[in-house]
C-alpha cells in the first residue's frame, strides 16, 4: 500500500457495537469500481480485493479463549485468497513480544492486529507502528494512548458481569432471601475488576438477593477446583454461582460434584465449549455462560482487511471504519445453545 494511502487511514472519530458490524464496504476505492444507486462507494462482499499483508502478534497460547484467538484469527485470514497473514510466536513477554511486533514492523505489513501481553507495555510500540504509516487493530487488552492504534476491538468485562448478574437475578426473582456466590478470576486483573462491577451493580436491581461470598482464583482447572470447595465448605447453602471463566469452570464443577451439591445455579463465564456442552446435555447446576467471544480476533482480520483495502463498514453511513468495538456478552442458555454451540473454544 502506498505511504500516502496508509497514512489517510490512521484516523477515525466513529464507535460502534458489535451488532453493527457485518462486512466490508468501500471508502475510498478507485473510481471504476460499483457505486451504489445514490452514489456512494457499493457494499463490497467476500470477492477478492487488493492483496493486504496482514501482520498478527499475540500473547502465549497458555489458556483455552487465547488459543481460541489464534485459530479465530487464521482461519478468517484464510478465508480470504487475497490476505496474507504474517504471525509472531506467541509470548508473554512483554520485551519478546515488543520485538516480535517490531520485526513485523520492519517487514512493512500494511495492517498490525496486536493483541498486547500487557496493553501499557506495548503501548510504544503501537505508536511506533501508527507514526511508521501502518494502521493498528488493537485487539482486547487496550493501549495506553489511543494514538497508539487506529481501532480498538475487544471484550465488554462490566458487560459480562452485568449479564450474569441480571439472568441470575431474574431466575432467583420472587425467592425471598436468596443467597450469590462468586468464584472471580485473578483479583489484581483490572477485568477482574470490571467483572464484579458489573455483577454487583445488576444484583443492586434485585433486593430478595444477597451476595455471600466471593472467591478468587487464577483462571486455571486447579485453581477452580481449590477456591470452589473453600466456598462450598464455608457456604452451607446458596441459590446461584456466577463463574468467572469456563476453564476455572472445569475444577469449579468438579469440587460441586465432589461435594454432592446441586442446590444451586451455575452461570460460567467466557464459552468455553466444555460449558457449552454440559449446558446442552442438561445434566449439571450449569445453566448458562456469558460470552467473551474469542470470534473478536476474526472481526479484527476483518477490520484490518478493511482498513488494507480502504474500506468502511456495511449499514453505517460513515466512510471510515470505527475506532471502537465492543463486543456484546451474550448470555448463552439451553434456549440459544445450538446457536452459539460453533463458537465454543476448547
Amino acid at each position: 500500500m502506498p505511504e500516502t494511502s496508509r497514512r489517510g487511514l490512521l484516523f477515525g472519530t466513529a464507535a460502534v457495537s458489535a451488532g453493527a458490524f457485518l462486512t466490508a464496504c468501500t471508502s475510498n476505492e478507485p473510481k471504476d469500481e460499483a457505486s451504489a444507486p445514490d452514489g456512494r462507494p457499493a457494499a463490497a462482499d467476500d470477492k477478492p480485493g487488493t492483496p493486504v499483508t496482514i501482520g498478527f502478534a499475540g500473547p502465549q497460547a497458555d489458556h483455552g479463549w487465547l488459543n481460541a484467538i489464534n485459530v479465530q484469527a487464521r482461519t478468517r485470514a484464510e478465508k480470504y485468497s487475497e490476505v496474507t497473514l504474517e504471525t509472531t510466536e506467541g509470548s508473554n513477554d512483554t520485551a519478546a513480544q515488543i520485538g516480535q511486533v517490531k520485526t513485523l514492523i520492519n517487514k512493512k505489513v500494511d495492517v498490525l492486529v496486536v493483541l498486547p501481553a500487557d496493553g501499557k507495555a506495548l503501548t510504544q510500540v503501537g505508536l511506533e507502528a501508527m507514526k511508521a504509516g501502518i494502521p493498528v487493530v488493537n485487539l482486547d487488552r487496550i493501549f495506553a494512548s489511543p494514538q497508539a492504534y487506529r481501532c480498538w476491538v475487544g471484550g465488554d468485562n462490566y458487560g459480562m458481569g452485568l449479564n450474569a448478574g441480571h439472568y441470575i437475578g431474574e431466575q432467583l426473582k420472587g425467592k425471598a432471601g436468596a443467597k450469590v456466590v462468586e468464584l472471580a478470576g485473578i483479583d489484581n486483573l483490572e477485568l477482574t475488576k470490571q467483572r464484579s462491577q458489573g455483577f454487583a451493580d445488576a444484583l443492586k436491581n434485585y433486593s430478595n438477593i444477597e451476595l455471600v461470598a466471593r472467591q478468587a482464583a487464577d483462571f486455571t482447572v486447579e485453581s477452580g477446583q481449590a477456591k470452589m470447595a473453600q466456598l462450598l465448605q464455608a457456604q452451607k447453602q446458596f441459590d446461584a454461582l456466577w463463574n468467572h471463566d469456563d476453564d476455572q469452570g472445569v475444577g469449579a464443577l468438579r469440587a460441586i460434584e465432589q461435594a454432592g451439591r446441586d442446590e444451586f445455579i451455575m452461570v460460567g463465564g467466557a464459552g468455553a465449549k466444555s460449558a457449552m456442552d454440559a449446558i446442552k446435555a442438561g445434566n449439571s447446576v450449569l445453566k448458562a455462560t456469558v460470552l467473551y467471544p474469542p470470534t473478536m480476533a476474526a472481526s479484527a482480520i476483518d477490520l484490518a482487511r478493511a482498513l488494507g483495502q480502504s474500506k468502511g463498514v456495511a449499514g453505517l453511513a460513515e466512510l471510515e471504519i470505527p475506532t471502537s468495538l465492543t463486543l456484546y456478552s451474550a448470555v448463552v442458555t439451553q434456549d440459544n445453545i445450538d446457536q452459539y454451540l460453533p463458537t465454543g473454544f476448547s
